[in-house]
């Protein structure tokens, strides 16, 4: 089984809190922090991997164990399989925003871009723009290749769970979606892995 979790790395905003989570990483991940510029990316590399850390302790997990991160503003998302399996697991979480059309012309497939377009509100548009990019990035994640993947090159189809109707040739295997959504929270939030038991359910975890 793939589960899924998110916690809010806002307190690693101040500095002495983010100094005492900085402490407990490892180097090859202080390395990482220390390259990026902003606090706020700093606090999404540490507090991503905290979380990884917590949820590898709580669950007694290898430390090989398949996992796969994401992080937007001041949510960060980690993705695992539970089991041991060798699946593909990739998540994306993404804080909603302006309606990007011309991303969806230039780099969705066609029936995205026309599903998209066809949206009754503007409200509308921007969910279902938003829904497609944590998707697509999932998707991407999962195969290993991530951007390098272009986005155009498989479609999903939006359904209860959403479905990918069209895939590379170089990536066969049958993919399966799990969306998330939590009430008041501004974010977009998906999972995509060869694994088809992904876990309906969004772990939250407010102290890290």
């Amino acid at each position: 089984m793939v589960k899924a979790w998110i916690a809010d790395v806002t307190p690693l905003l101040d500095k002495e809190c983010y100094d005492s989570y900085y402490r407990q990483v490892p180097d090859f991940r202080k390395k990482k922090a220390d390259a990026l510029r902003l606090d706020k990316m700093r606090a999404q590399s540490v507090g991503v991997w905290a979380l990884w850390q917590k949820i590898r302790t709580t669950y007694d997990l290898p430390e090989e164990s398949i996992i796969n991160f994401s992080h937007s503003g001041t949510c960060v998302m980690c993705a695992v399989c539970m089991d041991g399996r060798e699946a593909r697991v990739g998540c994306d979480v993404e804080k909603t925003g302006q309606l990007r059309m011309n991303i969806a012309m230039r780099y969705f497939c066609k029936e995205e871009y026309e599903l998209i377009k066809e949206a009754g509100s503007d409200e509308e548009k921007t969910d279902l723009f938003f829904r497609y990019w944590v998707l697509k990035e999932s998707f991407m994640k999962a195969t290993g290749k991530g951007m390098a993947l272009p986005v155009n090159s498989f479609c999903i189809r939006m359904d209860d769970p959403p479905v990918l109707v069209r895939q590379p040739a170089e990536f066969p295997e049958s993919y399966y979606y799990r969306e998330y959504r939590v009430g008041g929270f501004p974010y977009k939030m998906a999972v995509c892995s060869t694994d088809a038991d992904i876990d309906t359910e969004l772990h939250t975890e407010l102290t890290l």
